[in-house]
């Protein structure tokens, strides 16, 4: 019977020799694979990390572009509007003043060029009066003397007759 053991312990020995061996084979390429692996991403891991880059930095640039364009059409659409708002207040703002007699820039311009216009007359017409006079001036006594110009009263208005 010990015997009969010996040989079972001699096959399974054997046979786990061998099944150890097989493992221990497997095992060691395994590793090996592993290092090829490691070493291959190591060659590798450069070239992909620097693709990476490149298409981060293509990105990036389309990005910002589309970034870029977003706001300047938002900025072109609010300045739209704030034209829009600025142009309906000054209406309504000019419409109130116009409707308080209040006048108007170019009102108050069109009476300064009349005003000038009117100046410039008076000016032309006193030239042509002052004239004579500089020929003869008084002296002051005699301005003292003379009578004062009374400005003329207006017609009084006719009393209303009854109906």
């Amino acid at each position: 019977m010990v015997k009969k053991l010996v040989v079972k312990k001699l096959k399974s020995v054997g046979v786990d020799s061998q099944l150890s061996a097989t493992i221990r084979d497997s095992a060691e390429q395994i590793w090996l694979a592993g290092l090829g692996a490691f070493a291959k991403a190591q060659e590798e891991g450069t070239r992909v990390f620097d693709a990476l880059i490149r298409e981060g930095e293509a990105i990036q640039k389309k990005t910002r572009k589309v970034t870029e364009d977003k706001v300047t059409e938002m900025a072109s659409k609010a300045t739209g509007t704030w034209d829009k708002l600025e142009q309906v207040f000054e209406t309504r703002v000019a419409r109130s003043l116009n409707s308080l007699g209040v006048p108007t820039k170019d009102d108050v311009a069109e009476l300064a060029k009349r005003v000038a216009e009117l100046k410039a007359e008076v000016e032309k017409l006193n030239g042509k009066a002052a004239k004579p006079r500089a020929a003869a001036p008084k002296s002051t006594a005699a301005r003292k003397a003379a009578p004062k110009m009374v400005k003329p009263a207006a017609p009084k208005a006719a009393p209303k007759a009854a109906e």
